[in-house]
């Protein structure tokens, strides 16, 4: 399994993959300056388990590359780090299918810390409540009575002592799995579907 990281500047892109280095020692970073890179670098260096790209990108239109890598590899977790301030650029990001967005301007321990998130999301999907079609885990369930309890994303880092990035995490993937945009949109579906 491989990391890889897509940005054109090589400081970010050197910076980014000493980050991972120290935080999965058994993976292999591949850093790559173009996304058009991308599909060689899988094939000569393996299946992903995580992709971090840089918003602005030469050649790249918008969020296609976010689209693109989510379209091939579904389940793999995806952060967009970018120069842009959040805002506006996160939503149109998350809605392309980007797991997280990371402002490049943040410290290296958020970034760190938004990585770390993932992979920790990613570890706890167990899926134990079927909806209909939908499947949730454990923790999905547990987010949705917290969302009913009206808990802010940092009373909820507070009580399962995890980082607020990786309760954004969690809530961008229930949000996804539920097909909703929103708190109100995740506590309407809970209570139709009888979650509450």
């Amino acid at each position: 399994m491989s990391m890889y990281i897509i940005d054109d500047h090589p400081l970010v892109r050197q910076a980014i993959a000493m980050l991972l280095r120290r935080m999965r020692p058994a993976s292999k970073v591949i850093e790559l300056e173009k996304f058009s890179e991308l599909q060689a670098a899988i094939i000569k260096n393996g299946e992903p388990e995580l992709f971090v790209l840089d918003l602005l990108l030469p050649g790249v239109k918008g969020t296609s590359a976010v689209k693109e890598i989510k379209t091939m590899y579904a389940t793999v977790p995806l952060a967009v780090i970018s120069s842009m301030p959040a805002g506006e650029a996160e939503e149109t990001c998350i809605e392309a299918g980007a797991d997280i967005y990371i402002e490049k301007s943040s410290a290296a321990n958020d970034i760190s810390s938004a990585i770390q998130g993932l992979f920790a999301a990613e570890n706890g999907d167990e899926e134990v409540v079927a909806v209909g079609e939908t499947k949730l885990s454990k923790r999905q369930k547990q987010l949705i009575v917290m969302l009913d309890r009206g808990l802010s994303n940092r009373d909820i880092a507070a009580e399962l002592d995890i980082s607020e990035h990786t309760v954004k995490v969690h809530l961008w993937r229930l949000f996804r799995r539920l097909d909703v945009k929103s708190r109100t949109q995740t506590l309407h579906f809970a209570r139709m579907n009888g979650l509450l």
